[in-house]
């Protein structure tokens, strides 16, 4: 009997990405759901044959409903940062009342979990999720997330290639990792017969500065690209004059702040050994984006 796997977030970018993969390693479509709050967003999973559950993390009694007779759920951690927790906590208290027997969630890699971390807004709501996870008594597989490759093209801006790199990080160096990778991880460990708790280190196997990104950047591109790192007040003032809306710019300021103190640069990774592959590299990832 293979197990029933239900996939939160389902209609975004790692969720997709996790079905896709999941549908790849031979997982029958007939065992795979998908959480979605709109049904008409999810045509595209519906075609490859993958059954929608209508659920919203502010609605218990819908997640309650969704997860009967599910085996194991890909909890992805949501993006409403304001009341994340409480609907991630809604999320595996009714995971545990519908009797899920295995619950895989994407956390983040972290040193710093106090008030004083630079993106405490966004590690509040992680570290809340893994402890009510790991009280749950249901078993659970938690990826300690780093920072995704996907991100730097935000951080780096539209005019990288023109102007180099403005981006107040220091020399402060992360273990950057593909999404692509963290969700062919995720699937791997989602059909694997593994049900002993675990929290893996998903970092990659180098640790790169923006120094580092520069240099691969210029490699790449046969251009000089520059790095500066900004105090972290001109760098604000500089995004605040072209017009970018507050929030963005106190998450970017967090996040090069916690960049610059190390908070993602670590030396473990259980990444390759879940692959069975090397994961895609700093070089890779920016050629795929920027090689012409």
């Amino acid at each position: 009997m293979s197990a029933k796997i239900l996939v939160t977030g389902a209609t975004g970018n790692f969720g997709k990405l996790t079905i896709d993969f999941l549908l790849k390693k031979g997982v029958d479509a007939a065992n795979i759901s998908a959480l979605v709050r709109d049904e008409a967003k999810a045509s595209e999973l519906a075609a490859k044959g993958i059954s929608l559950k209508i659920g919203d993390y502010d609605n218990y009694d819908s997640l309650l409903a969704a997860f009967q007779g599910i085996d194991k759920l890909l909890l992805v951690s949501g993006t409403d940062l304001v009341n994340r927790s409480k609907q991630q906590l809604n999320a595996v208290r009714a995971a545990k009342e519908a009797g899920v027997k295995h619950i895989i969630y994407t956390s983040f890699e972290r040193k710093n979990e106090t008030e004083t971390s630079p993106i405490v807004f966004l590690a509040q709501s992680h570290i809340d999720t893994d402890n009510a996870i790991k009280a749950s008594g249901i078993n659970y597989t938690i990826f300690r997330n780093n920072l995704y490759l996907d991100v730097l093209p935000m951080f780096l801006g539209e005019q990288v290639l023109e102007s180099g790199i403005y981006f107040p990080a220091g020399e402060g160096q992360a273990a950057y990792v593909s999404r692509n990778d963290l969700a062919e991880a995720a699937a791997n460990v989602l059909i694997s017969d593994a049900n002993e708790s675990k929290e893996y280190s998903m970092n990659n196997i180098e640790n790169y500065s923006f120094q580092d990104i520069a240099e691969t950047l210029s490699k790449i591109t046969n251009k000089e690209i520059a790095y500066i790192s900004p105090a972290s007040e001109e760098y604000a003032e500089v995004l605040k004059n072209a017009g970018v809306p507050g929030e963005y710019i106190g998450m970017f300021v967090g996040f090069a702040e916690a960049i610059k103190q190390g908070e993602f640069q670590t030396d473990s990774s259980d990444l390759e050994k879940l692959l069975g592959r090397k994961p895609a590299s700093l070089n890779d990832f920016l050629k795929q984006v920027y090689s012409k």
